[in-house]
């Protein structure tokens, strides 16, 4: 039955929107910048993830990049298969079907007054650069920013532009670093873990938001535990598990939760009975 049938939103029914900028970030990497079609800004928040379709080709739920404080929305897609190779190909002026916006979202507002860490592994700074640009055009209502980017080689690195313009402000702390050495690169060489010291004493009174690959959790976890941060001061974000968006697949689901519907943003220490979960 269609929308106009049943009188139901139909969850599966995606707006239209319009690439208004794209650029290569790196090798695998696009960045889009799009606007809807209806002429209205997507209503989300910083940790949300949105459904991305192009028609007869398929659809898969990519993180959101842009902070809800700016005009249009941003993502970051990788080239990884058949529907992303073809996304890869579109140009300013063409179309994508976005559903969404889907998920839990960062803790924006119990994080007011309070001290931010964000450690950030290759792509996990996709999703944490929402909440991060959000935080600076909200500086007033927050503590000191810490920024730990960690990417695997210097050919891989996001948003370089970007990041240099915050390692120049005053009111935030940036630290990146690449596990691979390279001639390019007089900065920290090894593992995002490697950072972690250098910012230890800030650690056990910040929010702590963690954000890369499956195996960059289990080894930032033992660093933060060690630095006595407590479990309910850090924040996770599992997007990588995601299928459907709506609760419907169960590709995403762990023991009793739903990752696209109770995350992918979760608190660590609602996650201590679901072992497996990270």
């Amino acid at each position: 039955m269609c929308e106009c049938c049943s009188g139901h939103p139909d969850i599966y029914l995606p707006q239209m929107a319009t690439i208004t900028k794209r650029r290569m970030l790196n090798g695998t990497e696009l960045f889009l910048h799009l606007e809807m079609d209806s002429g209205e800004d997507l209503q989300y928040k910083p940790g949300q993830f949105v459904e991305v379709s192009l028609a007869g080709i398929g659809e898969a739920p990519i993180s959101i990049s842009s902070s809800p404080t700016q005009k249009g929305l941003e993502l970051v897609v990788r080239n990884v298969g058949s529907l992303t190779k073809a996304i890869h190909k579109l140009q300013v002026g063409d179309k994508l079907g976005i559903r969404g916006p889907y998920g839990t979202t960062y803790p924006i507002e119990e994080a007011k007054g309070k001290d931010l860490v964000f450690i950030c592994g290759g792509i996990g700074l996709v999703p944490q650069r929402s909440f991060i640009r959000y935080a600076l055009d909200h500086r007033s209502d927050y503590g000191k920013i810490i920024v730990l980017i960690g990417t695997k080689c210097y050919s891989m690195r996001l948003f370089r532009e970007e990041i240099a313009l915050w390692q120049e402000r005053r009111d935030m702390t940036v630290l990146e670093t690449i596990d691979e050495a390279h001639d390019c690169w007089d900065g920290n060489v090894g593992v995002v873990t490697t950072l972690i010291p250098k910012i230890e004493n800030e650690l056990p009174g910040s929010l702590v938001l963690i954000c890369g690959p499956p195996i960059m959790y289990k080894f930032v976890l033992i660093s933060l535990a060690e630095a006595q941060v407590p479990e309910e001061n850090i924040y996770v974000n599992l997007e990588r598990r995601m299928k459907c968006g709506v609760g419907k697949c169960g590709h995403c689901q762990i023991n009793d939760k739903y990752v696209c519907q109770d995350g992918p943003v979760f608190r660590y220490s609602d996650l201590a009975l679901v072992p497996e979960a990270i």
